[in-house]
């Protein structure tokens, strides 16, 4: 099992944008993140503490602005809590170990995919490729990685 945490390194690496989101649960600016049009097969890992968080095979298009998936590759990694800040009552999705703000989760996804929409900042994430999931410690998440068409 690998040891997933944050560590005072990883923060340190972080760009101020990166900080922001995942430290200070800010928000990138619709459309903007650099992994919104990602197609490529593969997992999404915590930018701090690497625990595999969503696989690009329940990644989907949802018109939000931002990367979306119905469900988390690893749910033990994802924890769900409850945000009422911007006069808004929402859940709040962060890492389990890392405890990185990652983005929201809405009932609003693909019926037939379990009707969740997680709403995750791009900053927040590292996309490993599937070529390369074996060699940085992800292979046994490779059965849950399908070629996207």
């Amino acid at each position: 099992m690998a040891d997933y945490r944050k560590t005072d390194e990883a923060v340190a690496a972080l760009t101020p944008e990166q900080y922001h989101i995942t430290q200070q649960a800010g928000t990138e600016r619709p459309g903007t993140g650099a992994l919104l049009n990602n197609k490529e097969p593969g997992i999404y890992v915590d930018i701090v503490s690497g625990e595999p968080l969503f696989a690009s095979s329940d990644k989907y298009e949802s018109g939000c602005g931002w990367p979306s998936f119905t469900k988390p590759i690893e749910p033990a990694n994802v924890a769900e809590l409850r945000d009422v800040s911007h006069g808004m009552i929402r859940t709040e999705v962060r890492s389990m170990h890392g405890d990185s703000h990652l983005g929201h989760v809405f009932p609003d996804g693909p019926i037939d995919r379990g009707g969740l929409r997680y709403c995750i900042n791009s900053a927040s994430l590292r996309f490993v490729r599937r070529d390369d999931m074996e060699a940085e410690g992800y292979g046994a998440y490779l059965p849950q990685v399908e070629e996207i068409g």
